[in-house]
């Protein structure tokens, strides 16, 4: 299965700059199989060391951590040496090793010859509590689960990307097959292990039964790496959220999560949601001016999935759903179709999302800023025309271009575009055109 982030571990690899590389990314979005295939293709020799399927591997990091001294006792433990090159070294599930973690400055700064890359599926929660984060010693990735682009490309739908067919109004049975395209995503969602087995088998029960499976993990996650006091307020968090997104007003509100429940309550629970990579925490700007961060308010906010499948796993969305013309797209106030985009965006533009609100007059759904201007992005999950809250947004802040995203066909005019949903994956090159 073709991964786009392959890409990004070629040119690391070949950087003058490189450091150990730390892969992060929720638990089954693929980490390991993407490191395996790397290290196998691209290396003479590949050596892999996985801290949860053996524990005691962390007493080769107990008693110093010198480079040298950790891949000789790693060659005796394998039985063979290990030299730099055409070498590639990886600790996976290192959260359970911190040791091994910290071990990471030590490779930058004396043994900055060996390829290193690091998976963990918690990074940032469990870690750092006992021995230090090599902060500036290391670089990162992040790996989600499958883009529509990259479910296009597993489903043998690869033209459609290599052509950027999506920038331009196509003729109706082709906009149509995309729409069909796009909802069977929206219920299959891009975790690996369910769109692999659905292709080989086109079983939807089988699909959503390992979607409740990976639910079932992430729980057994909760208990694992917190308190037993943290993972309650955790579970409520996680639980609350696809009930948060069915609103019409998908602020994020403390009281839906408990009554009369506090901030102070589950800041943290929240914070240790988004580390380990289920959720993206998306906040209000009070004013589209550069920089964007600076006049974000932290107080108000949204929260999305990791991944649609496994909202729609958690609504109990029915696979028939899929056979009706838009009613997907509707569902439950358009939660797909926003968490959806909101997926998209980080995937493909790589910036950090927010969005805007004014006193209950307009709304804009998404905001970020591309190289040195602001764009908005409204996000529509029915075919209605209306564009009130942009125009509000333009009369106040003046972008270069006014941006929708819908389920109708692309429409472009001077200063505004119909993005249809499918074409979410083409928006970094169309933001090069503008």
């Amino acid at each position: 299965m073709k991964r786009t982030l392959y890409h990004n571990l070629l040119e690391w690899k070949e950087s003058q700059r490189r450091k150990p590389l730390l892969l992060q990314g929720a638990r089954q979005v693929g980490k390991t199989w993407l490191i395996n295939e790397f290290g196998k293709k691209e290396y003479k020799k590949y050596v892999y060391l996985n801290f949860e399927q053996m524990p005691n591997l962390k007493t080769l990091f107990t008693n110093e951590l010198s480079p040298q001294k950790i891949i000789e006792n790693i060659g005796l433990l394998l039985g063979k040496k290990i030299n730099h090159e055409h070498t590639l070294i990886c600790f996976d599930e290192i959260q359970n090793c911190q040791e091994a973690l910290t071990s990471l400055k030590y490779f930058q700064e004396k043994a900055p010859e060996y390829h290193i890359i690091a998976a963990g599926s918690l990074l940032g929660v469990s870690l750092g509590k006992t021995s230090s984060f090599p902060v500036g010693k290391v670089n990162f990735l992040t790996l989600y689960p499958l883009s529509f682009a990259e479910y296009l490309e597993a489903i043998g739908e690869n033209l459609w990307v290599e052509k950027q067919a999506f920038l331009e109004t196509l003729p109706d049975i082709l906009h149509e097959r995309m729409i069909e395209r796009l909802k069977m995503y929206f219920f299959l969602g891009g975790m690996p292990e369910v769109v692999a087995d659905y292709i080989q088998n086109q079983d939807i029960k089988a699909a959503r039964q390992i979607q409740n499976d990976i639910l079932k993990a992430y729980q057994r996650d909760f208990s694992k790496y917190s308190d037993p006091t943290q993972t309650l307020k955790i579970t409520e968090i996680w639980q609350s959220i696809p009930f948060q997104l069915a609103k019409e007003n998908k602020k994020f509100n403390y009281n839906d999560v408990k009554n009369k429940a506090r901030a102070a309550t589950y800041e943290q629970s929240i914070e240790w949601l988004k580390n380990a990579g289920l959720i993206h925490v998306i906040h209000q700007i009070r004013a589209a001016k550069l920089p964007i961060s600076g006049y974000a308010d932290y107080g108000k906010f949204k929260i999305y999935l990791l991944d649609t499948g496994l909202l729609g796993a958690m609504l109990h969305l029915s696979s028939e759903i899929i056979l009706k013309p838009n009613e997907l797209f509707l569902e439950y106030n358009g939660a797909f179709v926003e968490n959806y985009t909101c997926l998209e965006l980080l995937k493909t533009i790589e910036q950090e999302l927010f969005y805007w609100s004014s006193e209950r007059e307009a709304e804009v759904d998404f905001v970020f800023q591309w190289e040195n201007d602001i764009y908005p992005l409204e996000v529509k999950s029915g075919t209605n025309r209306n564009t009130k809250s942009l125009r509000i947004y333009a009369d106040k802040f003046q972008p270069k271009l006014l941006m929708r995203t819908s389920p109708r066909n692309f429409i472009q005019s001077i200063e505004f575009i119909n993005i249809p949903l499918y074409g979410l994956l083409g928006l970094k090159s169309l933001l090069k055109q503008a």
